[in-house]
């Protein structure tokens, strides 16, 4: 054989070698990429869960809420709850001119302050958080309290007013019936109210426990 043909030859037997070579790298830049791609992940899991968290389910003033919910006994997700619905945790005016987090109607605000003390309340106090989280818990607890701790009467009345829940009621307990959302409500408004606070007070009992001292 010619020292040409041997070259052939020997080029021909040594390719393998480098296609294996090839591979190996590939493979072991791949390897690289999925390591770094768990890494990542590992790293800035927690962070996106809880930036998702924030978004759907956000929690504003937990320090707030878990000094008024000791101070009214009331429960803290529960408040935070109802904010939820109300607000998102957003100060804002609705267009029947309820306002802040826990939105409060002036009229409303106003009947507080008279029971709670506040003399120098003037309506741009429900802007402040702390007073506003503190006017809607005093709010609830009145509530809880008229009708018995019954918590399905006192969100219906903070929603539709307790003239309207007071009627229900006496209704309900005329035909002999216990208070149910979906028979005694005639309002959609009010029960949808009702069942989303409801839903809100589990999730935030599940997501924020430590946040709200539960």
């Amino acid at each position: 054989m010619s020292a040409h043909a041997q070259a052939r030859t020997s080029t021909r037997r040594r390719r393998p070698r480098a296609r294996r070579g090839v591979g190996r790298r590939r493979l072991a830049l791949l390897a690289t990429v999925v390591l770094s791609a768990v890494v990542a992940t590992a790293v800035f899991s927690p962070w996106a869960d809880k930036a998702v968290k924030e978004v759907t389910l956000p929690l504003r003033h937990d320090d707030v809420i878990r000094q008024q919910a000791a101070d009214k006994q009331l429960d803290p997700s529960l408040i935070a709850g109802v904010i939820y619905v109300e607000s998102r945790f957003r100060d804002q005016t609705s267009h029947a001119g309820a306002k802040g987090l826990m939105q409060l109607m002036p009229a409303t605000a106003n009947y507080i302050a008279a029971k709670s003390g506040g003399t120098e309340f003037v309506e741009g106090d429900l802007a402040d958080p702390q007073i506003n989280i503190s006017y809607g818990s005093w709010y609830l607890r009145y509530l809880q309290e008229k009708y018995h701790g019954n918590v399905v009467l006192t969100l219906a009345a903070y929603n539709a007013g307790e003239g309207k829940v007071d009627g229900w009621w006496r209704e309900a307990a005329a035909g002999g019936e216990r208070f149910r959302v979906a028979d005694h409500i005639p309002f959609r408004e009010t029960r949808e109210y009702v069942s989303k606070v409801l839903e809100a007070r589990r999730a935030y009992r599940r997501e924020y426990a430590r946040e709200l001292g539960l």
